[in-house]
């Protein structure tokens, strides 16, 4: 996967924008304003294709277990955060599977008033 494909893929989804806000180099989609995925800029340019993604964590475990190259959030809630590098062992499928399933998570917690906005959008 490219880093082209991957942005393509998140800011389509309905209600996402793209930022910089830690940094010039962290990449972060958020949905209606809250985080669903980060990907380092200057890591990927050197090599190490790595996503953060928001992940159940029961899911987490299991996609750990399966995937070497699945791992604890890097800086993020290791609980509810995982670091997937890309174009390992983890299909491109899977890994679009997982940005789905990162989105999804952060659509069913937000408020009913943000979940109608993006509803509307």
């Amino acid at each position: 996967m490219h880093i082209e494909q991957l942005r393509e893929y998140c800011i389509i989804k309905k209600g996402v924008t793209e930022h910089f806000p830690f940094d010039e180099v962290t990449l972060v989609f958020k949905v209606m304003g809250k985080m669903f995925a980060l990907v380092g800029l200057d890591r990927w340019e050197q090599g190490e294709e790595k996503i953060n993604l928001k992940c159940d964590p029961d899911k987490s475990l299991e996609l750990r277990a399966t995937y070497e190259s699945i791992n604890p959030g890097f800086h993020m809630n290791k609980k509810h955060w995982n670091t997937i590098i890309l174009n390992q062992d983890v299909p491109d499928p899977l890994a679009f599977e997982l940005i789905d399933h990162s989105y999804d998570l952060v659509v069913k917690g937000l408020t009913k008033k943000l979940k109608e906005e993006l509803k509307n959008l």
